[in-house]
């Protein structure tokens, strides 16, 4: 970098830095620009060290060259045999780990170069592709998250110099809480998705609404019933429901509910129910505030839930999940999930294709494997239990 542009240069890596962590592949626009103000052959980020049962997660910039296009721009391929060979064999050779947390360090002022060049890691490793000189930094996040930053150089480049070292040193917190950012979105994520999975499971519709009562998000049930249009529709995004009357109920609903949020007033849990076709079951609604924090902006956040259960979608108890938390066998199993669904103990021996004295043998098994001793009380067990997130 121009000594004369430092100051913009380095504003502009920390604000790559820091977009890294939002990224759909993360910080595929820092590394490059790392790479280029470091002036360095590869720089690599790795977010999760390989193991032995794991090939970790490591992602790497290559300086250009005739073979590669547009590579200033890109990370390198994790299919690379420089990254493959070193997750699969090379990365227990390594010396170059565990550094302490937050110190600008260089290979060298680990391993004399005389040493270094006689290492089975030199000799396998950095040797065949090319690399000799290694400037890095570990860092780690109150979760537990650490990072590993690598800056490698050829042998004809020279050693790391102060200024460069320096600059290291000026990003590395940046670098720490950018990793914070990135692992608290992963875990919010995931989080997000095992209880959204856990609702599609269950054959919930779910939506979430903003604070004028517009779909920000909704999962696959809720959107197949949009889809149907019967009952349930948007106008202008926003959820409306067939009928003048009903609409109007829940429109005041999700009034009342946002306009009680906003002013900090107990929350307020609204129930309605939304009559459709002839033959179809009406269908099960509840709307309620969604938690917000004291800093929420209101704008175009998510303000109301809207939980709709129809009672025409069968829901998706898992007959293997059943055996396994009540050690009934495959029929065992089969005969409790038809029961749950509404069948009478005749209409399972039917489709089951068995005599009703063999059905009958089973429940009697099944009461007495599962601790109740009436066919409701089977059917709430079945109902109430995990089985259906299998």
């Amino acid at each position: 970098m121009q000594p004369g542009r430092v100051d913009k240069d380095f504003s502009r890596l920390i604000q790559l830095v820091y977009q890294g962590a939002l990224e759909q592949h993360p910080w595929q626009s820092a590394l490059p620009a790392l790479r280029e103000a470091m002036d360095v052959e590869v720089v690599s980020l790795v977010l999760r060290p390989p193991s032995a049962d794991d090939q970790g997660v490591i992602l790497n910039s290559v300086r250009p060259g005739p073979s590669r296009r547009n590579g200033d721009m890109d990370l390198a391929d994790p299919n690379d045999w420089e990254v493959s060979a070193y997750r699969e064999q090379f990365f227990s050779l390594d010396p170059f780990v565990n550094l302490p947390l937050d110190r600008v360090i260089a290979l060298e002022d680990l391993l004399p170069d005389r040493e270094l060049v006689t290492s089975d890691y030199y000799l396998h490793y950095l040797q065949p592709i090319g690399l000799f000189r290694i400037l890095g930094v570990d860092t780690a996040e109150p979760g537990g998250m650490q990072a590993r930053l690598r800056f490698s150089r050829r042998p004809t480049e020279a050693r790391f110099k102060t200024r460069e070292r320096l600059l290291l040193e000026l990003l590395t917190p940046h670098l720490r809480l950018a990793i914070e950012v990135y692992a608290r979105l992963n875990r919010m994520t995931s989080e997000r998705d095992v209880y959204a999975g856990a609702v599609n499971q269950l054959s919930v519709a779910s939506m979430i609404l903003d604070e004028r009562g517009r779909l920000l998000t909704t999962n696959a049930v809720g959107q197949a019933l949009l889809d149907q249009g019967e009952g349930l529709s948007l106008r202008e995004g926003c959820l409306h429901i067939e009928g003048r009357d009903i609409n109007k109920e829940l429109q005041q609903a999700l009034t009342t509910i946002i306009k009680a949020q906003l002013q900090g007033e107990t929350s307020v849990v609204r129930g309605l129910r939304v009559p459709r076709s002839a033959g179809r079951a009406d269908l099960g609604v509840v709307i309620r505030p969604v938690p917000r924090s004291q800093w929420s902006e209101g704008q175009s956040s998510p303000s109301v839930a809207v939980f709709i259960s129809d009672p025409d979608l069968q829901e998706s108890a898992s007959g293997q999940i059943l055996a396994e938390l009540f050690e009934l066998t495959p029929a065992e199993a089969n005969l409790a999930t038809l029961l749950a669904r509404g069948l009478s103990l005749a209409e399972v021996s039917s489709a089951q294709h068995i005599s009703q004295h063999t059905a009958r043998a089973q429940l009697k098994s099944i009461f007495a494997k599962t601790g109740v001793s009436r066919q409701a009380e089977l059917v709430r067990l079945v109902l109430k239990s995990v089985a259906s997130l299998g």
